[in-house]
C-alpha cells in the first residue's frame, strides 16, 4: 500500500507527494480544527471570466463548507457575480469519505480522481439557475511543495499544481467551452483555532508593525505585520511557460517591492523553484476600489533563469469586503498568459489602507 510521508519524517521542499495525498489525512490527536481543502480554478479569457470550486472539510467534526462562483467584469460582490453559491458546515453524509471519489453533500460539486496526483474530473450542477460546470484537469507536472515552516505554510502541508483544464460552463443557459491552463491546490492543517493568550503583543502601535518604514502611507499600512495579509499570484501561457508565487508583503521595502518566498518559474517546459533572495513583485492599486490593478513581477529561479512579467487585472471578486481575487492578463517572454491575483486582507486593515490611498489632505 502506498502511504503518505510517515510521522516524524523530515519534510523539505523536495519531498514528493504520494498517491495517498489525494485522500484525507488523519487529524493529529483528533484536532477539532483540522481542515482539508480542495480548490479548482479555471478561466475563459475571451469573456474575462474566472471561476472557482472550493471546499474546506473539517473531518474531525464531520462537516464541510463549499462554494462555487464565476465572475466577470459585470460585478464583483457576491450578489453581483454571474454565479455565487456557498453552503456552510454541511454534515458529511459518509462517515469515511474518500476525497478521490466524492460528491459533496447539499448539492455540492463532485471530484473524481482518474490518475493519482495527475488527472481529475470535477462537476457541479444547479438546474434552478441553469448553471453547470464540467472540468477535466490534466496535471502538467507533479504537485509542488514549498519549504515547510516558512510563511504562509507554518503548519500547513500544501500543494500547487498547474493543469490543462478543459470542459464546459453553462452560464444562464449559455454553453461556453473551457480550455485553459490554471491551478489546483490542496492543504491540510489546523485552521481557525483561537489564538493562544499573549500571542498578540499588547500595546504595539501600527508603526511598530512596519519592518521597513517610509514611502507612501498606503503602502506602509499594507506592510503592517501580523494582519494576516497573503498575496498569491500566478500566470501561464500554456504547459511550457509561466510562474506562480507567494508575496511576502510585510517584508516589502518602502518603494513597494515585496519579496516572493515560494513558487516556481516555468520556461521551455522546465520547472524550477524561485530564488527567494531576488524574486519580487510591485503592485499598483486602483485609486477608488483599492484592489490590485497593475503589477510588475521580477522572477529568478534557483538556476539563475530570469523572467519579467507585467500583469493587469481584468475582473474581480470581492467576497468578504477586503481585497479581491482578480483574473489577470500577463505578458512575459513575448507571450500573453492568464492567471490570478489573490489579494487577501482583513476587512478593517483593507479599509485603513484604502482610506490612505484616497486621502486628499
Amino acid at each position: 500500500m502506498v502511504r503518505a510521508a510517515a510521522p516524524g519524517t523530515v519534510v523539505t521542499a523536495d519531498t514528493p507527494f504520494l498517491p495517498a495525498d489525494d485522500q484525507f489525512h488523519p487529524a493529529p490527536d483528533d484536532d477539532p480544527y483540522w481542515a482539508e481543502t480542495t480548490w479548482w480554478s479555471f478561466n475563459i479569457p475571451e469573456r474575462r471570466i474566472g471561476g472557482w470550486l472550493h471546499a474546506t472539510f473539517h473531518t474531525t467534526r464531520g462537516t464541510v463548507t463549499w462554494r462555487v462562483y464565476v465572475w466577470d467584469p459585470s460585478g464583483a460582490t457576491p450578489q453581483d457575480l454571474r454565479y455565487f453559491r456557498m453552503v456552510t458546515d454541511v454534515p458529511l453524509d459518509n462517515p469515511a469519505p474518500d476525497l478521490r471519489d466524492i460528491a459533496i453533500p447539499a448539492g455540492g460539486f463532485s471530484v473524481r480522481m482518474l490518475r493519482p496526483l495527475r488527472e481529475y474530473q470535477i462537476e457541479f450542477s444547479d438546474p434552478a439557475a441553469d448553471f453547470e460546470i464540467r472540468l477535466h484537469f490534466d496535471g502538467v507536472h507533479d504537485p509542488r511543495r514549498y519549504t515547510p515552516g516558512e510563511p504562509p505554510f507554518m503548519e500547513h502541508a500544501h500543494l500547487d499544481q498547474l493543469g490543462h483544464v478543459t470542459g464546459e460552463l453553462v452560464l444562464a443557459g449559455e454553453r461556453l467551452p473551457i480550455d485553459c491552463y490554471s491551478i489546483r491546490d490542496r492543504s491540510w492543517a489546523p485552521r481557525g483555532a483561537p489564538r493562544p493568550a499573549g500571542a498578540t503583543p499588547s500595546g504595539a502601535g501600527d508603526t511598530d508593525r512596519v519592518r521597513h518604514p517610509g514611502g507612501p502611507r498606503w503602502r506602509e499600512i499594507e506592510r503592517e505585520r501580523g494582519r494576516g495579509r497573503i498575496q498569491y499570484i500566478f500566470g501561464h501561457a500554456g504547459a511550457d511557460a509561466g510562474f506562480l508565487a507567494f508575496a511576502r508583503v510585510a517584508d516589502g521595502d518602502a518603494a513597494g517591492w515585496s519579496p516572493l518566498n515560494h513558487g516556481w518559474l516555468l520556461r521551455d517546459g522546465h520547472f524550477e523553484l524561485l530564488d527567494k533572495t531576488t524574486s519580487r513583485m510591485k503592485n499598483y492599486r486602483h485609486p477608488l476600489t483599492g484592489w490590485s490593478a497593475h503589477m510588475q513581477v521580477r522572477l529568478t529561479d534557483v538556476t539563475g533563469r530570469r523572467m519579467d512579467a507585467e500583469g493587469f487585472t481584468v475582473s474581480h471578486i470581492c467576497e468578504h469586503g477586503g481585497g479581491s481575487t482578480a483574473l489577470m492578463r500577463w505578458e512575459f517572454d513575448g507571450r500573453i498568459g492568464w492567471g490570478e491575483d489573490q489579494d487577501i486582507w482583513h476587512p478593517k486593515h483593507f479599509a485603513r489602507m484604502r482610506a490612505a490611498l484616497q486621502a486628499v489632505h
